[in-house]
């Protein structure tokens, strides 16, 4: 009777823990795609402020982080700390907030500021909160550093819309997304290098429970990059639209990021090139490299531009 017990209390134990990683699998699946349709909340046929598409989107990015699933997961308690349970939301979190980080900096550095003007207030506090360490509990907290950094970016649509605007407007020079793009092909050729590194940063070698890590990261970087993207060919479509090879490359740049951005194996597998399992990180890393190799092309037309 006591031996029978002992397997049903396993049994159920076994079927509460499969339960709960499903549950965490398909609630990341829902999580990973953000609700936000630039087309319905600019439609194309309205018009729009130069910034208000991006400072816009790159708020929603990180409104979502925070608001959706479990929240803000780097820095929370060891019981349920970022190597516990939904550990791959966080894992992912920390590349979001990267990117983030610089396609935030790009914006108030080069996109809204031209030569010796004075950068805008607003983008100047939102860089500054979006660089609050990701990983501290408190004091202060991330979530409420980059809620305000949110609150900062809405403030600076806000001005581009007051008489006189009261906001620096988004220069619409393309030649001006080359330095974006620059850091952008950085940041695909770091998540590249850690999809096919095999030793860690200490020269230990990385095992296949380390691969999801390094897999969720790079996710990171595609999820941003992905609706900034969409967020930039709407900003510039004035200048892209009498260029159908930049416009085929935005385009190509844009499917390939989105694919990577959504991939959710159950398992990140790490199998070898002629085994019988799959190595996921290579498979995420066919995607980031094509979206790499279409924004430097994007560059090189970028830099042969009259402008």
């Amino acid at each position: 009777m006591t031996r029978n017990r002992l397997l049903i209390g396993a049994a159920a134990l076994l079927l509460v823990w499969i339960g709960g990683n499903l549950a965490l699998h398909f609630g990341q699946i829902h999580h990973d795609r953000l609700d936000y349709n630039i087309d319905e909340v600019f439609p194309p046929d309205k018009p729009t402020v130069p910034g208000e598409i991006y400072a816009s989107t790159l708020a929603a990015i990180m409104d979502h982080e925070l608001h959706t699933g479990f929240g803000w997961r780097p820095n929370d308690l060891y019981i349920w700390g970022p190597k516990v349970g939904a550990d791959n939301n966080a894992d992912r979190q920390l590349g979001i907030i990267q990117a983030v980080r610089e396609t935030m900096r790009i914006f108030k550095d080069h996109l809204t500021k031209v030569s010796s003007n004075q950068y805008d207030p607003n983008l100047v506090i939102a860089d500054t909160d979006f660089r609050n360490d990701a990983l501290k509990w408190i004091l202060p907290s991330p979530e409420g550093k980059y809620e305000d950094g949110i609150e900062h970016l809405r403030m600076y649509v806000a001005g581009l819309h007051t008489t006189p605007p009261t906001s620096r407007e988004l220069n619409t020079r393309a030649v001006e997304l080359i330095s974006l793009l620059q850091t952008w092909t950085d940041l695909l050729g770091d998540a590249h290098a850690n999809l096919y590194r095999t030793t860690k940063d200490d020269g230990s070698p990385v095992h296949s429970w380390d691969c999801d890590h390094y897999f969720y990261h790079s996710q990171g970087y595609a999820h941003v990059m992905y609706h900034m993207m969409q967020a930039i060919e709407r900003e510039y479509k004035g200048q892209l639209k009498d260029d159908p090879v930049l416009k085929t490359l935005f385009d190509d740049a844009v499917n390939a990021l989105g694919q990577a951005a959504v991939m959710k194996p159950l398992i990140v597998l790490n199998g070898s090139p002629d085994g019988l399992f799959a190595n996921h990180r290579r498979n995420l890393d066919g995607y980031i490299n094509e979206a790499r190799q279409k924004m430097l092309s994007l560059r090189e037309e970028l830099e042969r531009s009259p402008e």
